[in-house]
């Protein structure tokens, strides 16, 4: 999803810049996750990627006023679904400096958290310019 809202909004000066740099660091954040699990000898589930694959396929089905293409409200929508992810994000880092604190040293879960933190603040504001382009009629007298 950080990917596709990242591409999508790649030529807007307002969202591309600040949605690169978010995707960036979720991919950092993937990888970092992946490292966790590897160190503490969990698995991947095999299904669980084809099934996120399937409900980022399937969200692309919305109504966003267009029947093929990119609108204000998939902006929207999308930025919607992402700020629900990294506010999961940081409830995981968090829950793993809860229960393991310093068990794998390697890893700062707290500044994990921290900059999940950050990511959710920027989202916000993104979202609430995309909100004002998704629904100009709703703006300011």
């Amino acid at each position: 999803m950080a990917r596709r809202l990242a591409t999508s909004n790649r030529e807007n000066a307002r969202f591309g810049p600040p949605l690169a740099d978010i995707c960036a660091e979720i991919e950092a954040d993937r990888a970092t996750l992946e490292q966790v699990m590897r160190e503490m000898k969990i698995r991947r589930d095999p299904f669980k990627p084809a099934g996120a694959w399937l409900a980022e396929k399937l969200g692309r089905l919305k109504f966003n006023g267009q029947l093929r293409g990119y609108s204000p409200l998939s902006r929207l929508v999308e930025l919607e679904l992402l700020c629900i992810g990294v506010a999961g994000k940081e409830r995981m880092w968090n829950a793993l400096e809860h229960t393991l604190g310093g068990g794998l040293e390697k890893f700062d879960f707290s500044q994990l958290a921290e900059r999940a933190a950050r990511q959710q603040t920027r989202m916000r504001e993104l979202h609430l310019d995309a909100t004002a382009l998704a629904f100009p009629s709703l703006g300011r007298s």
